[in-house]
This record gives C-alpha cells, sequence and structure tokens, in this order.
C-alpha cells in the first residue's frame, strides 16, 4: 500500500474482543475479514486520518496499469465514529443491547416452568412437549451461520431489526397455538430469528468502545445471557401458577416487543466498514470522484463466493482443528448443563419435594447470583491480563486466556456435586440450590476464556471459530433437555446429577493440555494466526 504524507493515519483505533487488551491490538471479530480479498490492507477501518482517506495502489482489470484509490477513513475525532460519542450515549446503546439478549436468553428458558401445560392441553407425551425447547435452541446454532456474514454486508442495524421483528410476529401464534405442530413449529422460527441478537451484540459493543473502556461494558454484557435463564423459571414458575402457560408467551411478545422497539427506533447504524461505504457512496456523488471507495467494493468477489466461504469455514475449523473442536465440546457441554438443569431442578423440587413450578423457581436465585458476582469480579481478571500484556511486551501467548479458565473449571464440577448430593426428599431445600451458586459464578469465567483463546488463536479465521463452537454448542444443548428426565429416572436424583459431574470434571483437562502444549498445536496449524505472515501481508505505515 502507498501512504502520501498528508494521509499518513494519525490514530489507530484498538479493537479488542472483550474485556481490555494491550493497546493496538485488533478486533478481527470487528473488521470485515470475509467481505474483502486477502491482501487486502484493513488499515482503513481501524484509524482516523487527517484528509479522511488513504491512497492505495491497485492494478487495474481494464487497463492493466496501476491507479490509486481513496480508501475512505474516519476523520481525527470524527463526530460519525461511534468509538468517539458520548459515554452516556454509549451506555445507553450497551443497556438495550444487553437488555436483547437478556429477553433472547430469558425466552429460551421460560418455557420451561410450564411444559406441562401444552402438554395436558394437546395431550401430548412429556417429551414432545420438551421439542419447544429444543427446537428453539437448535435455531441459536443454525441462526448464526447465515446472520453473520449477512450483518457484514448489510450492518448491524437492519439485521436487529428485521430479525426481532419476525421473532415478536411469530411469538403470536405461539401463545394462541391450537396444536402441538403450530407451537413447535414457531418456536423453531423463533429461535433462529432470537439468534441474532445474540450473534450480533459483542460486535455491537466492539464498535462502541475504546480498548481502555471496554471492561465494564463486556462484564454487563456477559452476566445478560446468563441471567435469563436463571431469571426464566423463576419467573415463569409463578406465570404459569397464575395465569396458565400461554401466559409464558405473551410475557415474551412483551419483552421482546419492548427490546424491538428500543433496538430499531434508538439505537443507529454501528458497524465501522457499513460506515465507512456509506460515506465513500456519499463522497463519490458530491465530489464526483470515483475514485472513493472501501476494501469491500474493490474486492472482485461475488456475494455468493463470500457465503460460501462464510457456511463452509466453521466446520473446516470445527473438524480439522483440534483447538476448535475441543473447545467447542467443553462450551457443549457446559451449554447442555446450563439446559439439563431447567430439567432437573423440577424433577428434584416439584417431583422430589413437591414444590410447586413458582417455588421451584425461587430455586434458581443462587445460580442467577453466582452470574452476577463472577461479572463483579471481570475487571480482576482483565487487571490480571494487562499485567501479562506488560510482561510479554503486549504481546501475551493466545494460552494466558485460559488461566481463569483453568481455575474456574473446577466449580462447575463441584456445584454439580453438591447439587446430586443434597438431592434426596428428606433433605433441606437450600442444599441443591446453594450448588446452583459455583455453577453460575464458573459459567462466564469459562465462556470469556473460550471466546478470547478462539479469537486470539485463529484472529481472521475467528469469527468462523466462534460460529462452530456455536453451532456444536446449540446442537448438544437441544439435545440434551430430550434425555434428562429418562436419565433422572434410570439412574436416580443423585447419581444423574454426578454423572453431569464427572462429565464436567473430565473436561477439566481440557485447559490444561491446551495451556501446556496449546502452542505446538498451532505450529502445525492451516488456520491459526501466525505473526510472521500478519506481519508481511500488512506493511509498517510510511
Amino acid at each position: 500500500m502507498t501512504s502520501h504524507e498528508g494521509e499518513v493515519p494519525h490514530r489507530t483505533l484498538s479493537r479488542i474482543p472483550t474485556y481490555g487488551n494491550n493497546p493496538g491490538e485488533i478486533d478481527p471479530t470487528d473488521l470485515p475479514l470475509g467481505q474483502v480479498n486477502d491482501d487486502a490492507n484493513l488499515e482503513e477501518y481501524i484509524v482516523e486520518t487527517r484528509t479522511g482517506n488513504i491512497i492505495k495502489s491497485v492494478k487495474s482489470n481494464v487497463t492493466d496499469k496501476m491507479e490509486d484509490w481513496k480508501l475512505v477513513t474516519f476523520r481525527i475525532d470524527d463526530p460519525e465514529n461511534p468509538k468517539n460519542w458520548s459515554k452516556a450515549r454509549k451506555w445507553y446503546y450497551t443497556m438495550v443491547v444487553a437488555w436483547t439478549c437478556f429477553v433472547v436468553a430469558f425466552a429460551s428458558a421460560v418455557v420451561t416452568a410450564g411444559l406441562e401445560g401444552p402438554s395436558k392441553d394437546f395431550h401430548v407425551s412429556e417429551e414432545v412437549s420438551l421439542l419447544t425447547v429444543t427446537v428453539f435452541v437448535i435455531g441459536f446454532g443454525v441462526g448464526p451461520m447465515v446472520f453473520a456474514p449477512l450483518s457484514e454486508m448489510i450492518g448491524r442495524r437492519p439485521v436487529y431489526a428485521i430479525t426481532l421483528f419476525i421473532a415478536v410476529i411469530f411469538e403470536i401464534p405461539c401463545a394462541v397455538a391450537p396444536n402441538i405442530g403450530t407451537l413447535i413449529v414457531c418456536r423453531a422460527i423463533d429461535g433462529i430469528a432470537f439468534s441474532a441478537p445474540m450473534t450480533l451484540v459483542g460486535g455491537t459493543l466492539a464498535d462502541l468502545w475504546k480498548n481502555e473502556e471496554r471492561g465494564v461494558p463486556m462484564a454487563a454484557f456477559s452476566a445478560a445471557p446468563f441471567i435469563g435463564p436463571a431469571i426464566g423459571p423463576l419467573a415463569g414458575g409463578f406465570l404459569f401458577d397464575a395465569a396458565g402457560w400461554r401466559w409464558l408467551y405473551w410475557i415474551q411478545l412483551i419483552l421482546s416487543g419492548i427490546a424491538w422497539a428500543m433496538i430499531t427506533f434508538t439505537v443507529p447504524e454501528t458497524y465501522t466498514p457499513v460506515l465507512l461505504k456509506a460515506r465513500a457512496k456519499k463522497l463519490r456523488k458530491s465530489e464526483d470522484d470515483p475514485k472513493y471507495v472501501t476494501e469491500q467494493e474493490l474486492d472482485p468477489r461475488s456475494t455468493g463466493e463470500k457465503l460460501r466461504i462464510f457456511m463452509l469455514r466453521p466446520f473446516q475449523l470445527l473438524f480439522m482443528e483440534p483447538i476448535v473442536l475441543f473447545i467447542s465440546i467443553y462450551m457443549s457441554v457446559l451449554y447442555g448443563l446450563l439446559y439439563m438443569f431447567f430439567i432437573a431442578y423440577p424433577v428434584v423440587y416439584q417431583r422430589g419435594k413437591g414444590y410447586s413450578p413458582g417455588i421451584t423457581g425461587l430455586m434458581f436465585i443462587p445460580l442467577a447470583l453466582g452470574v452476577v458476582a463472577s461479572a463483579f469480579c471481570a475487571p480482576l481478571v482483565n487487571k490480571h491480563y494487562i499485567g501479562l500484556c506488560q510482561k510479554h511486551n503486549g504481546k501475551p501467548p493466545a494460552e494466558a486466556r485460559l488461566i481463569p479458565m483453568m481455575f474456574s473449571c473446577w466449580l462447575i464440577p463441584v456445584g454439580l456435586f453438591i447439587f446430586a448430593w443434597t438431592s434426596y426428599p428428606r433433605l433441606h431445600w437450600i442444599g441443591p440450590a446453594i450448588g446452583g451458586f459455583p455453577v453460575g459464578f464458573g459459567f462466564i469465567f469459562l465462556y470469556n476464556s473460550a471466546n478470547n483463546y478462539l479469537v486470539d488463536t485463529y484472529q481472521h479465521q475467528a469469527a468462523s471459530a466462534l460460529a462452530a463452537k456455536t453451532f456444536l454448542r446449540s446442537m448438544w444443548g437441544a439435545g440434551c433437555v430430550l434425555f434428562t428426565i429418562q436419565m433422572y429416572n434410570r439412574l436416580g436424583y443423585q447419581w444423574a446429577s454426578s454423572l453431569l459431574g464427572f462429565l464436567a470434571l473430565a473436561c477439566c483437562a481440557i485447559p490444561y493440555v491446551f495451556y501446556f502444549y496449546g502452542e505446538r498445536i498451532r505450529r502445525h496449524s492451516h488456520f491459526a494466526y501466525c505473526e510472521d505472515e500478519e506481519t508481511k501481508a500488512v506493511p509498517p505505515e510510511e
């Protein structure tokens, strides 16, 4: 790339994946990597310039000569750059998308409190009623495969607005469903539509916040997907007792309707490539100069080819990369445990102790408290990682991300064993409830560590690695709810929960193996990030 003196970048906009890293590190999940050529210099998306453009020389397919193009950038302290908006404004947008994420997680779990309602009304088995949960979670795995690349093409805001609107509309037939088939089909559509906000929220926060500001916003967001499933059965239990199972869907309609209205009418587009593409189009017209472009517009590949790469790459990573496979398996086990809890709590408390669905929902409170407590501890994890960055001159190994996982992984089996061996009907109710606290406390650290490790390991393939993890996690979580009751019937309350504990205990080996051997594995990878190649691909600023 050729940069002229007046157009040399003046300020680099740090983009980092979670709590905050070393200054200058780029968050690859926030760049249009699937929408540009492999040799594209992504400088225009991560810098502010004095002139508002960077000159790039590209060989013309028409004249076969080198031609200069003006890659559009934000100007210094550009008011249209989301990172330069006021903190009050950014916090409002953060809370809106976090609320949306909470609503989606809430919707996935609230129906578990009233599964017997559809079973009785439609005269179907308990397993068939459980399909309303299964198909919803399957949608969580399928949707991101389409919505992630779509958001890079048209922006985050249209995807938010359209998918949430579809989700809101299909809550209505769920609430008034005349038969189980209607309920299951509409829940499947809702699951796919609701997966878009869960896919895009992290990117939205990366759009808004600078690296030194992002710790608290990311902690607030990280808690939302886990508080939702904890609050869902609690609110759903009392609502089911008071108004019946159909109101479990009416409450979803109300909450998701509020989220749709807030995100559609009050949150603007934040995705930098889309904003710059719109600015380039405006400049071409106002300046009557076709040279104003973005890297995306210089990419000759067809939309179909880009989509093919997006759809195929996650599965290549999943089956060809041991790191992606085993981290995905671990996250799948944890996700399955979370949804199995929604079935296990009613088994232990309603069937074992004779409690109502509402009182059973109260037992999820320690789980929610564990999630909140871990969110408050997130800044400590961030501080520790910044210390590692300084120790390694700003470039710690990817395995440094596994340290929180190596400590928190033990909390899951501890919580499960407490839940298991205090679940006798004759024992006090507080025993199994307390078991939820370490599980909730450990989930966020494990979840964030896994995401950060995949991002740091695969860099330019990070979006595909995360999509692979989400796909496998959702498929396993969806299947788990279907056999949980049978497992508890066959093994008994204590050994069924203990089986889950032993499974979680076995997974504790995964972060330790990758911490000590991950670097060797990455050396033999076809997809893992290689700093030497990256340095060659992005020449230093002149």
